[in-house]
């Protein structure tokens, strides 16, 4: 288990000082992620040494989302104040983001569509 968490935390780390070097808008932890990936594309025995680990972090995944919790409730006021604003954010966003989803489907599913549809009539 212990290797396993060290080879996440050493990707979270990649992914950091990428991120901190190139100055790019993106979280750390989500370029180490897309690292692993890569990685576990690339040699997929990998996936079996980090499984169990993972599998365990997933389990306990809401301890996670207590520090967030905390953080949500001391800018309570900050969150009150700037409400209206959040809540035009988080209904655009969804509608972009369905939106998108279902033109993406649409268009795959007029790419992957059987040729032979239009012969049974």
């Amino acid at each position: 288990m212990i290797p396993a968490l060290a080879t996440l935390l050493v990707y979270q780390l990649v992914g950091e000082a990428l991120v901190r070097a190139l100055d790019v808008p993106v979280p750390g932890p989500v370029v180490g992620m897309a690292f692993l990936l890569l990685t576990l594309v690339a040699r997929p025995a990998w996936v079996g040494a980090l499984k169990p680990t993972t599998q365990t972090l997933l389990q306990h995944l809401s301890l996670l989302f207590v520090p967030a919790g905390v953080g949500v409730m001391l800018h309570l006021q900050r969150l009150g104040d700037e409400a209206l604003a959040i809540g035009v954010a988080l209904v655009v966003s969804t509608w972009v983001g369905l939106a998108s989803a279902a033109l993406t489907m649409a268009w795959l599913m007029k790419r992957v569509a059987p040729a032979d549809e239009g012969a049974g009539r």
